[in-house]
């Protein structure tokens, strides 16, 4: 146990967690010398590298002078904060990076604060020393100042700082003396980071904080063992802390730890080091697995509470059914219910009908990913728009507030200023970083939603933007955050040209010539704010003088592509987004027109 060190690399999204991790496989001599190595390998996941972010959190560990060193890499968006929360308990310290030009942000603020919590030990990592615009003398001060403020003990406060450049493989202690390696990196977990504190003479124990799934042996539960040895075939008692009626015995049936990116067999597992277990398929995050069964469960850390849901439906469109491979509400139920037992910061229940359900999440993107996975998986259903969870705190109603960061041009501080104003949101902080304006707001959480493709509008797409769940406030009041309407078509059938043209003259277009379209589905955006009809499926009537050859000259302005997060913010509480493997489309939850004028405000009908 001596030659283990179990840590987790946490910081921000995009301050190069994944991108060190690398860097740290290459020095030890993971890849071949001639191997080609891809930029952040750990992103494993089809949505992490075309987005390039961390989305689960992953395992890898490294030999580092007889030394051990299980690695766990982890998400940075705020969304994802309860991957980080639970893979907190299997390690013995962390690895903080922190940007070199931006400095501590929100995640980092969440993350770290999480990590005193269970008085975990830190290692400060300051990466991207290598930017042209990195502050590496203000910086160390904002952490140190975080640290203050998050009432870190002395020994925390005497954290190592470190300067890195994890894109170069680089890193050292005193940033005006350059190096070649990341040696300083690996000799400070050794020294700085405590072993395992288990006992291999003591009952096996071990704490279930990840859960993998192989296509051959089922689940396997990761986690570290706290006590005890485990061997192959060993009988095993399974129980939960926050369930303690849950109760039952399972075998052993294979055992891994992690050597490299790779995972070996092994014959038996001892105290302190990160293992996965195979042969018990009902294990779940936050299960403790024992010798005997009467071992009591190992506490395990509560979860953030999520405070966004939205409502999933088995799609009832006219073209329900025609692209998507799963589509019944058993299909979709199962579904569901198996990503809350993987993701504890999800929630699902029944809704109002048996064919709707009410899945809550920590954000918009948690959901949207959520959503992403499932249509690439065959699912096909519809979603509504997410609302906030609100509260009821000593009989007043409260609101999940956000704390917001923002980066902007200098003169783009006036527009954004404006428009979070409109949204309730308050100004706590005002300062400028390098040749940029940093503001920070607090604002309702309902605030930010559809507001990202506008802040990239206003700051002609050079803003950052970036949130975390701050705390629950007194109800703010009303925010008008929608201040468009929908161009709604009119009829079932095949948009034309020639209907397109003259519907364009009433707002932007979301469809092309011959994609298909049934009444009640959105088909632009009117800027008006009033929802039209159009019939974008109208011909021209044909006579002698007239063919349908001189549609060609009719001009289109090119559409507007909706992508699942735009349609997600786009939507009004009226109207639902279809999912399906092959489309995203908008539509009205009720189609007819009339049955929609009767329930709602009236819509304007432009018949051509």
């Amino acid at each position: 146990m001596k030659n283990i060190r179990n840590i987790a690399i946490i910081a921000h999204v995009d301050h190069g967690k994944t991108s060190l991790v690398n860097a740290m496989l290459v020095q030890c001599g993971v890849f071949r010398e001639n191997q080609e190595v891809q930029d952040r390998v750990m992103d494993s996941n089809a949505l992490e590298k075309e987005r390039g972010i961390t989305i689960l959190s992953k395992n890898c560990s490294v030999f580092y002078k007889d030394t051990k060193i299980n690695i766990v890499d982890t998400p940075g968006h705020a969304d994802f904060g309860g991957e980080v929360e639970r893979v907190l308990k299997m390690v013995d310290g962390v690895l903080l990076v922190v940007d070199a030009y931006e400095g501590p942000m929100p995640q980092t603020r969440f993350v770290l604060e999480k990590a005193l919590e269970l008085n975990l030990k830190i290692i400060i990592v300051i990466n991207k020393i290598d930017r042209p615009d990195a502050r590496l003398q203000e910086v160390p001060d904002e952490i140190l100042e975080l640290l203050f403020d998050l009432n870190a003990n002395d020994e925390q406060l005497d954290s190592p700082i470190l300067f890195c450049s994890a894109r170069n493989g680089v890193c050292t202690t005193d940033y005006t003396k350059p190096n070649d390696n990341l040696n300083p990196l690996f000799d400070a977990i050794i020294s700085h980071i405590d072993p395992p504190k288990g006992d291999e003479n003591k009952p096996f124990q071990m704490l279930v904080s990840s859960v993998e799934h192989n296509d051959y042996l089922g689940k396997l539960a990761v986690g570290k063992i706290e006590n005890g040895k485990v061997k192959v075939n060993q009988t095993v008692y399974i129980k939960n802390y926050f369930s303690p009626e849950k109760s039952y015995s399972g075998k052993v049936v294979n055992i891994f730890n992690f050597d490299g990116l790779k995972k070996d067999i092994i014959a038996e597992g001892v105290a302190g080091d990160i293992v996965l277990i195979a042969g018990i398929n009902d294990i779940t995050i936050g299960d403790t697995i024992s010798e005997s069964a009467e071992l009591d469960a190992i506490p395990f850390v509560k979860i953030s509470e999520p405070s966004v849901e939205m409502t999933f439906m088995v799609n009832d469109s006219p073209f329900a059914g025609k692209e998507g491979k799963f589509v019944t509400s058993r299909h979709l139920r199962d579904r569901l219910y198996k990503e809350a037992m993987k993701d504890l910061s999800l929630q699902v229940s029944d809704g109002d009908s048996a064919e709707s359900f009410k899945v809550r999440g920590r954000g918009e993107m948690h959901l949207s990913i959520l959503i992403e996975n499932m249509r690439r998986d065959g699912y096909e259903f519809q979603v509504s728009r997410p609302h906030v969870l609100f509260k009821e705190i000593n009989g007043v109603k409260c609101e999940p507030i956000d704390k917001v960061i923002l980066d902007v041009p200098e003169d783009c501080v006036g527009v954004i200023m404006t428009g979070l104003g409109n949204r309730k949101g308050e100004l706590v902080e005002m300062r400028p970083i390098g040749t940029r304006m940093r503001l920070e707001f607090l604002i309702p959480s309902r605030g930010l939603f559809g507001y990202k493709s506008q802040m990239l509008t206003n700051t002609r797409g050079e803003g950052v933007m970036s949130s975390v769940f701050y705390e629950y406030q007194p109800y703010k009041g009303t925010i008008e955050s929608r201040t468009f309407g929908s161009l709604i078509a009119y009829e079932t059938g095949e948009a034309i040209t020639y209907g397109l043209f003259n519907a364009q003259s009433r707002g932007r277009l979301l469809i092309r010539p011959g994609d298909p379209v049934y009444m009640g589905m959105v088909v632009g955006i009117n800027p008006k704010g009033e929802d039209i009809v159009v019939n974008v499926c109208k011909k021209k009537q044909l006579t002698n003088m007239r063919t349908s050859a001189s549609d060609e000259a009719l001009r289109l302005i090119p559409i507007q592509d909706m992508t699942l997060e735009s349609a997600l913010e786009f939507i009004a509480d009226d109207e639902y987004v279809e999912v399906t493997p092959k489309s995203i489309r908008i539509r009205k939850a009720i189609l007819d027109h009339q049955l929609r004028a009767k329930s709602h405000k009236p819509t304007v009908v432009d018949n051509g």
